[in-house]
């Protein structure tokens, strides 16, 4: 019997009696008297209340009364939770081992034939990033980078802060006001307004080698940095209208920065305006690349000649490649 397997079993055979011994666990699990010891202090770690009686005949029971809320879900919100761990597998997210606990409280609390509905979910059920052939809802082999969560602690607490950054052969330190932090094409990116130069920077969070709160006495105000960030604000330089196709693709991938509001109920036409930095050439190869991406069911409104003559550029290269255009 598996660990897990063998907790769960474990927490319904304990909650099952007034009161229970070691060696009564031992006889029931054929485990050793440690291992006992070791899954009972783990019960407890889930939040079980138990109590320890002590003598000859001690042993425990569990705790009536207890201030803990007992906590029942439906059929379908185990589902739900189920496969939202499913679905978001293998995506580098923070507190990954925290949700492994969660996973097994989860499994804890529910019927042997609710069980048997999961194990059954995840065999079937395959979502994008999924490995089919270890569909495993507990695998940490895809843990994010330690900064992360380091992270996202400070900034629960405060969001001025001074990163260091290893930049090619040096390391920068840049005191910023964190705007956003976000997962964008499998990269966490921190977005932070630079307190010192005054403008919007972005970070990937495996550049960051360390963080702290950045000193009281020289922050701006969220005030004024937020009215700096509405004054930098770019003009619209890019519309186009998407017919179904192209919202299909829209859908699977878009840089977060660029969003669309639908032109009619059924969602099958919509229109897309933002601003594209055409003097940053990262930002123009990336969004030339995914405007092929969108596909040929689009019309084209506003566009700056960069991107019209860079998509022309790439066709031809493309063209070339595969031994187009020639005589």
């Amino acid at each position: 019997m598996k660990k897990v397997e063998r907790i769960n079993t474990m927490m319904r055979y304990i909650n099952n009696r007034a009161h229970f011994t070691i060696s009564e666990i031992m006889r029931e699990f054929n485990i050793s008297r440690s291992t006992a010891i070791r899954d009972i202090r783990e019960i407890e770690a889930m939040g079980m209340p138990l109590v320890a009686e002590v003598g000859r005949d001690g042993g425990y029971f569990v705790m009536n009364n207890s201030v803990l809320p007992t906590v029942r879900f439906t059929d379908n919100e185990i589902k739900a939770l189920f496969i939202a761990f499913m679905a978001t597998r293998n995506q580098q997210l923070p507190y990954l081992k925290s949700r492994h606990s969660l996973a097994e409280k989860l499994l804890g609390l529910i019927s042997a034939n609710q069980q048997d509905d999961l194990v059954l979910l995840n065999q079937i059920l395959l979502f994008e990033g999924t490995n089919p052939h270890n569909p495993d809802l507990l695998d940490l082999s895809d843990l994010p980078h330690p900064m992360l969560e380091t992270l996202i602690q400070l900034l629960l607490l405060d969001r001025y802060l001074l990163v260091s950054i290893q930049e090619e052969q040096e390391m920068r330190a840049y005191p910023i006001y964190l705007l956003h932090l976000y997962r964008e094409k499998s990269v966490w990116l921190m977005e932070g307004f630079d307190l010192e130069e005054e403008k919007r920077r972005i970070f990937p969070v495996d550049h960051l080698t360390g963080v702290e709160p950045f000193p009281v006495k020289k922050r701006v105000s969220k005030k004024k940095i937020l009215e700096q960030v509405n004054k930098q604000e770019e003009a619209v330089n890019l519309v186009l209208e998407l017919g179904p196709k192209a919202i299909g693709q829209y859908k699977k991938y878009h840089p977060l920065n660029i969003s669309l509001f639908y032109t009619n109920p059924y969602q099958t036409s919509a229109r897309l305006e933002t601003f594209i930095d055409v003097q940053n050439s990262e930002e123009l190869s990336e969004t030339i690349n995914w405007l092929l991406f969108l596909g040929g069911d689009i019309k084209v409104r506003e566009m700056p000649e960069e991107v019209v003559e860079g998509m022309q550029e790439r066709l031809t290269l493309y063209g070339s490649s595969f031994g187009l255009g020639r005589a």
